[in-house]
């Protein structure tokens, strides 16, 4: 499809806005350096830009589309009330420099959802200034070396199963921890002995996403959180699947001493396009003291904020970090309340072990086990040299998003697949049936997989010339 640029539209004289002149002092007048000349802006009419941007609109795919099975990344509907509610002047309109007199009500929504994220995850406190769920996690590393600071020992490793999210390597790497990889075994749980072998006096802790990206809950875990700890290191959870466990489990119950929240992935916010984005991070009651400033307090009825920390880390965020976030979230936990929490696990699970038994018998299943929040296929068996990347552009002609795709690593050919709690019966069946037809077509019209998709407005591109050399602008 051949989409002309709006610059492409233009032409001399279709724009007819004009600014009245100005007729006052000329002291009034902006000074001339600070006015911007010969700016290249498209000369169109009002229907022409309105029905250009309209029209390239229509092109986008988000969850408002249709069902967007991401693995992972858990693209869930979100309730628009979220959006009306933070949009409303009252909180859009406050300044970050407002005085604590006249924010208490702001404060009041941030200290009572750090209270609810303590009351669902069980931890001590939590901090709601990192920007992203890779900013928490980085945070929390942060946190995880003042503390060895605090007590006087030197330890340089942090343990990573092989089937972490690739942020919790880089956030290691970049507080100068060094990175080693624990394996998994055939069932998709960390390799206990090998975690075993691994765990000495060096070892500052463990990061371990619950569940893990192969969308299951490790059976390991509560022993690995016993060995860390008789060990003297720190257990850290990595809290992005936690709409596979809100309400039902509580990530301190089980040893975890740190973690962070993906508030898009389980709490109703807006997820990627740069942010802004929000990863609260939560610490037992030891490791409290430790977490970023700025806190907010209660003081009797009135809500404050402390700043004075001598054993923080100090700032990670200006101010309270990403309020209108935070407050969607709050937003979304006050409507569903505790019962509400626990449907979203339950239905999030539902959802993915139905796909799952419906799918396995058409698809390879790597990993044959009760999943939770999602769970893999992958293209082993496949007819006509049909791979992952063949089934996930021809998903797009049936009006789905494609699923997560060669994600996680250690499974070749993954096709990782989350419904999320907000998809319906009838989407889920739709969804079953479209894959039914693609496996089918896989045997009897390979043509149709192999150059799909028809149906999108861009058709199939060339991604590894993409990578090399990129079109940045206009022109080239």
């Amino acid at each position: 499809m051949n989409v002309e640029l709006i610059f492409e539209k233009s032409d001399s004289g279709q724009n007819n806005y004009k600014l009245p002149e100005w007729k006052g002092p000329s002291s009034s007048i902006i000074p001339p350096g600070y006015i911007r000349t010969g700016i290249n802006l498209p000369d169109c009419s009002e229907p022409a830009v309105v029905r250009h941007y309209n029209n390239l609109s229509k092109m986008n795919f988000g969850v408002d589309n249709g069902m967007y099975p991401l693995g992972s990344c858990t693209m869930k509907y979100n309730p628009k009330i979220n959006e009306r509610i933070s949009g409303k002047k009252i909180y859009s309109s406050i300044h970050p420099f407002a005085g604590e007199e006249s924010s208490q009500g702001v404060l009041r929504i941030l200290f009572e959802f750090s209270e609810y994220l303590c009351r669902i995850t069980g931890l001590g406190g939590f901090t709601l200034s990192p920007a992203a769920g890779s900013h928490g996690e980085l945070t929390g590393v942060m946190v995880i070396k003042k503390y060895f600071e605090s007590i006087g020992e030197k330890r340089s490793t942090i343990l990573i199963p092989d089937s972490a999210h690739g942020t919790n390597p880089a956030s290691v790497a970049m507080c100068g921890f060094n990175v080693k990889e624990v394996p998994s075994n055939s069932d998709g749980d960390v390799d206990f002995n090998k975690f075993m072998e691994m765990l000495d006096k060096d070892v500052a802790g463990m990061m371990l996403t619950c569940p893990n990206t192969l969308g299951l809950f490790d059976r390991n875990i509560i022993k690995i959180a016993e060995a860390l700890h008789k060990n003297g290191s720190l257990f850290y959870g990595d809290g992005a699947n936690l709409n596979a466990l809100v309400g039902r489990v509580r990530f301190r119950d089980v040893g975890f001493d740190l973690m962070h929240i993906n508030l898009h992935k389980t709490f109703s916010t807006p997820h990627g396009g740069g942010g802004p984005g929000s990863g609260p991070l939560g610490a037992a009651d030891h490791l409290v003291k430790f977490l970023p400033v700025t806190i907010v307090i209660k003081d009797g009825e009135r809500f404050g904020i402390d700043s004075d920390r001598p054993d923080s880390i100090g700032r990670v965020h200006s101010f309270y970090g990403n309020f209108s976030i935070c407050l969607r979230a709050y937003i979304y936990i006050r409507m569903l309340g505790c019962d509400g929490l626990k449907d979203i696990s339950d239905t999030a699970v539902l959802n993915a072990n139905y796909l799952m038994s419906q799918l396995k018998n058409i698809f390879n299943l790597p990993i044959n086990r009760k999943c939770m929040h999602e769970f893999i296929l992958n293209d082993k068996g496949l007819p006509n040299g049909i791979t992952t990347n063949d089934i996930s552009k021809r998903i797009l002609d049936y009006g789905f998003h494609s699923p997560t795709v060669y994600f996680p690593l250690l499974i070749h050919g993954a096709i990782m697949i989350e419904p999320t709690e907000t998809e319906s019966y009838e989407s889920l069946q739709r969804f079953i049936d479209v894959m039914k037809t693609i496996r089918k077509e896989c045997d009897a019209e390979p043509e149709k997989i192999l150059g799909a998709p028809h149906n999108t407005p861009v058709k199939r591109v060339d991604t590894v010339l993409a990578a090399k050399k990129p079109v940045l602008k206009w022109g080239d």
